[in-house]
């Protein structure tokens, strides 16, 4: 999909306002809220917008412990890995897993929890029980320097 510069500030405002009236959207644009609604809907059939979410407050919630893991599996096979993926899919507490290169470790996790006990927990009970885990290093967030999801939608 060719995006001009209509479709790229429509992408920015709604990656930081999702909730943001069509019509308002128009008049921050500058264009009317017909041919805006258009424009949303193609972008939003196109795949390119994914959907809407709420952000919540972690800490508000009683997560006061974020921690990057990084996981090294005992075989590179696909059904090691898809077995992993699958598990850690499954954790709540995961809110992001990578599959990463040019580390000692396969994958990396962030994940949160809400104290050091429940920490212990998730990684000693469940994390470190999936099948091929052999090896786990954790490293505790001490403070969010950046912390986005709106994507760059400038000239590609």
């Amino acid at each position: 999909m060719e995006l001009d510069r209509y479709d790229r500030r429509i992408l920015e405002v709604l990656q930081k306002e999702g909730r943001i009236s069509n019509q308002e959207l128009a008049d921050r644009i500058g264009l009317s809220p017909s041919p805006c609604l258009r424009r949303v809907r193609a972008l939003e059939d196109s795949g390119l917008i994914l959907g809407y979410r709420a952000l919540l407050d972690a800490k508000k919630l009683g997560y006061s412990l974020m921690t990057l893991i990084h996981i090294s599996m005992d075989r590179h096979t696909p059904e090691r890995f898809a077995n992993f993926e699958a598990s850690v899919g499954e954790l709540p507490e995961v809110l992001e897993c990578l599959l990463i290169t040019g580390q000692d470790a396969d994958y990396q996790l962030k994940v949160i929890a809400h104290d050091m006990e429940a920490y212990q927990e998730l990684l000693l009970n469940r994390i470190t029980r999936i099948e091929g885990v052999s090896g786990v290093h954790s490293s505790f967030v001490l403070r969010r320097v950046v912390d986005k999801s709106a994507l760059p939608v400038g000239r590609a």
